[in-house]
């Protein structure tokens, strides 16, 4: 990420956290082009400033920090419109409170996270396991259906539908340490 020229880091990078900075955005009720300026804001922002980046578990999560770089980059959003705006009758006092994020923008913000995140490893791991693997590990996993239900309806047997849930919840783990151990995060 470090290396502007690194084109597959930066596709992964856009790949994994622009839906994610897309959709906690929209949710703030701006126009789709609003959201796109933003988003656009953050990221070219977040490039410039990765170079001096230091992950230190002390100070927060990767994930965090990105969240205040795009949190940052709407309250930027948010003050130009007030420029714009005459005889609002607003308040200083209020300007800092729409600014300052919620604990609910962090908990969707992580909610949002963690959704894109489970997303992006089902793309890459479900083409690595049959289909058969991959219904018995969502059915059981993901549905929370009863193992003994979920075999007799594939034609399995119960002790390999525990297996094929193991398996692809391994290599899902695998794919999200990859992306976390990358960003320094656990």
């Amino acid at each position: 990420m470090r290396d502007p020229e690194d084109e597959r880091a930066w596709a992964e990078f856009v790949e994994l956290y622009a839906p994610i900075m897309y959709n906690f955005v929209a949710k703030r009720g701006l126009q789709k082009a609003d959201v796109e300026d933003v988003v656009q804001n953050a990221l070219r922002a977040f490039a410039g400033a990765i170079q001096r980046f230091e992950y230190d578990p002390e100070k927060g999560t990767f994930r965090s920090w990105l969240f205040r770089v795009l949190r940052t980059k709407l309250a930027d959003h948010y003050r130009k419109l007030k420029v714009h705006e005459q005889g609002t009758g607003r308040s200083t006092v209020m300007r800092v409170i729409e600014e300052t994020p919620s604990e609910s923008e962090e908990a969707d913000w992580d909610t949002e996270y963690h959704q894109h995140v489970f997303q992006w490893a089902v793309k890459r791991v479900r083409p690595q396991v049959s289909e058969q693997t991959w219904q018995a590990f969502w059915m059981t996993a993901v549905s929370e259906r009863d193992a003994g239900e979920v075999a007799k309806e594939l034609g399995m047997e119960r002790g390999a539908v525990y297996v094929a849930k193991s398996r692809v919840i391994a290599r899902m783990k695998r794919a999200v340490e990859s992306i976390a151990g990358e960003l320094g995060e656990s």
